[in-house]
C-alpha cells in the first residue's frame, strides 16, 4: 500500500480530532462493550475515513474512537479487519500505520480465542506473553516502510513491564488472569481436532484468527504492546465441542467486564 495514502488518513483525522491520543485500543469480536467505558469525544465511522477499510464481521462495530479513558486521551478502533475477510495484510494493519502517524506510542490489543491449554477454561482471561504466527502473507512482505528497520526484533514483541503491570492489577482486584502464548490462522474456519492438536505440540496456548498482523506492524513502528485474549472456547482432546460464532460473542461478552477493568487501570497508570 502507498505509503502516502496513511499519510493522507492521518492528516484528515488531524484535522477532525481535538486531543493528541498517545495510547490506542483495538476492540476485538464480543469486546466492543468496552467503548462503553470511554468518554467519546469524536465518534468516526470507518466507512467515513479515506482509505480505511470497512469491518464486514458481526460484533464489529466499524467506528473510530477519540476520548478519555482511565483519564487519559485515547483512540479506539471499535471493530477490526480480518485477512478471512479479503483484505490483504497491508489493508488489515493499514489502521495501525495511521496510528503511528497520529502519534501512537502504546497499543493494547484483544481477541476471543479458542484454548489449546488443558488448564484453560471457558471465560479464562489470558494475558499474550508471546505468538506464533501462521498466516500466509506476512504484513511486512514487499518494500520497507520507513517507520522502522528492514528485519525487526520480535522477541519482546509483547512488553514484558506493561504484562508485569497488568499482572499486579488482576491480584490487586482478585481478577484470575492466565498466560500464554497466542497463535494466528487466516480462519474464517474453527480449528479440527487434529488442527488444535498441532497447535499444542507447537507451544500455543491459545488461537485466533486476528491480533499477530497488528502487533507486527506496531513493533515496526516502535509501539509499544500488550494483548490480551478471552477463552470462549475448549480445543482440548477430549472436550472439543462444535462453536458458533455467536456462541463466542456470548462469551466473550460475558467476562468483557473484567477485561475492561484491568486494561481501564493500566491506561491509567501507565
Amino acid at each position: 500500500m502507498n505509503y502516502e495514502l496513511i499519510t493522507q488518513t492521518a492528516a484528515w483525522l488531524k484535522e477532525r480530532i481535538s486531543t493528541h491520543p498517545e495510547t490506542a485500543i483495538i476492540l476485538g469480536t464480543g469486546l466492543g462493550r468496552l467503548a462503553d467505558e470511554i468518554e467519546v469525544k469524536n465518534r468516526i465511522p470507518y466507512s467515513e475515513i479515506p482509505n480505511m477499510p470497512v469491518s464486514t464481521v458481526e460484533g464489529h462495530s466499524g467506528c473510530l474512537l477519540v476520548g478519555q479513558l482511565g483519564g487519559k486521551d485515547i483512540l479506539a478502533m471499535q471493530g477490526r479487519f480480518h485477512f478471512y475477510e479479503g483484505y490483504s495484510m497491508k489493508e488489515v494493519t493499514f489502521p495501525i500505520r495511521v496510528m503511528y502517524e497520529l502519534g501512537i506510542k502504546t497499543l493494547f490489543v484483544s481477541n476471543a480465542a479458542g484454548c489449546t491449554n488443558p488448564n484453560f477454561e471457558v471465560g479464562d482471561l489470558m494475558i499474550i506473553t508471546d505468538h506464533i504466527n501462521l498466516f500466509p502473507e506476512h504484513p511486512l512482505h514487499g518494500p520497507n516502510v520507513p517507520t522502522g528497520p528492514r528485519f525487526p526484533d520480535m522477541s519482546d514483541a509483547y512488553d514484558p513491564e506493561l504484562i508485569q503491570l497488568a499482572n499486579r492489577i488482576a491480584q490487586e482486584k482478585g481478577i484470575k488472569v492466565q498466560h500464554g502464548v497466542y497463535l494466528g490462522t487466516q480462519g474464517p474456519t474453527f480449528e479440527t481436532r487434529a488442527e488444535y492438536k498441532m497447535f499444542a505440540l507447537m507451544g500455543a496456548d491459545s488461537v485466533g484468527m486476528s491480533t499477530v498482523p497488528e502487533v507486527i506492524v506496531a513493533r515496526h513502528c516502535s509501539i509499544r504492546v500488550f494483548g490480551m485474549s478471552i477463552i470462549t472456547d475448549i480445543g482440548v482432546e477430549g472436550k472439543i465441542v462444535k462453536v458458533t460464532h455467536e456462541e463466542v460473542q456470548k462469551a466473550a461478552n460475558a467476562v468483557q467486564p473484567l477485561m475492561a477493568d484491568i486494561m481501564r487501570e493500566m491506561i491509567r497508570r501507565s
